[in-house]
């Protein structure tokens, strides 16, 4: 059994296969999937997305890409939505300094918003972050001080100091197909180190489909590609991995229910 615990189901290109897609999923033991909120705009699309299966679960939030065209959000918004029995996670959120689609103050702005949120329901933090190391240290330290809440480092591409930081606050790490681009070495230095009951896997899909499946659309199944290189570069099988990545899902995310369970 697999969790994909970052995928993004609702986007344009999963429309003409979606289904097959999903099924594709299950033939490759990927059971549990969370499809990411990166617009609260278009949030009923993934919310009516997650109550279509059993299997499917949602969050809540706004990608700091589209802070600036998305209706400003409170925490308390973000609250009353994530009342929802499917919806496990407040994000996507975070800071993204190498597009800067959105001004760095109104990410940052956002992104607290989200940290409130997620401190209040205590429903895990899925933050994004990229070329902003040292401000998203910053916040995360300043913030767990103030009052602790669960969080996740998806697709991390960052350096050793952001994931000790992380990993010192309690936070996971989760490890997309990126571990396994040639370019990646760095990174699997630090996954590597990394504590195996804090890594959580997800494909990210549609984007950075894994070695061999590079410029290819991404989707849930080639999961499996990246928790192979993972499992060897912590010298484990990778059933094995399977195992300790998905008891570390649903130990982060406890709202969400395991295959055969009642909703």
């Amino acid at each position: 059994m697999l969790v994909d615990s970052h995928c993004h189901l609702d986007f344009e290109s999963f429309e003409e296969d979606r289904e097959e897609c999903l099924e594709r999923a299950r033939n490759n033991g990927i059971d549990t999937l969370l499809t990411i909120s990166t617009h609260v705009s278009r949030f009923d699309t993934v919310l009516n997305l997650a109550k279509s299966s059993t299997n499917l679960f949602c969050s809540v939030g706004i990608h700091p890409h589209h802070v600036s065209e998305e209706p400003k959000i409170t925490s308390q918004a973000l609250i009353e939505l994530s009342k929802q029995p499917k919806v496990i996670g407040i994000g996507e959120t975070g800071l993204d300094y190498y597009y800067d689609n959105s001004p760095r103050d109104h990410q940052r702005e956002t992104f607290l918003e989200h940290v409130k949120a997620a401190r209040e329901t205590k429903l895990p933090l899925i933050v994004h972050t990229r070329d902003a190391d040292q401000h998203m240290a910053e916040i995360l330290e300043e913030e767990m001080e103030y009052g602790q809440f669960p969080c996740v480092l998806h697709c991390f591409s960052s350096g050793k100091q952001l994931a000790d930081i992380a990993i010192r606050l309690g936070c996971f790490i989760s490890i997309s197909g990126i571990v396994t681009f040639k370019n990646a070495e760095d990174l699997r230095n630090i996954v590597g180190q990394l504590p195996l009951d804090r890594i959580l896997v997800e494909t990210d899909s549609p984007f950075l489909a894994p070695v061999p499946h590079r410029g290819k659309r991404n989707e849930p199944s080639f999961l499996t590609n990246t928790v192979d290189q993972i499992a060897q570069l912590k010298g484990i099988s990778s059933e094995r991995l399977a195992d300790i990545t998905t008891q570390n899902f649903f130990r982060l995310f406890s709202k969400a229910t395991r295959p055969g369970r009642s909703q």
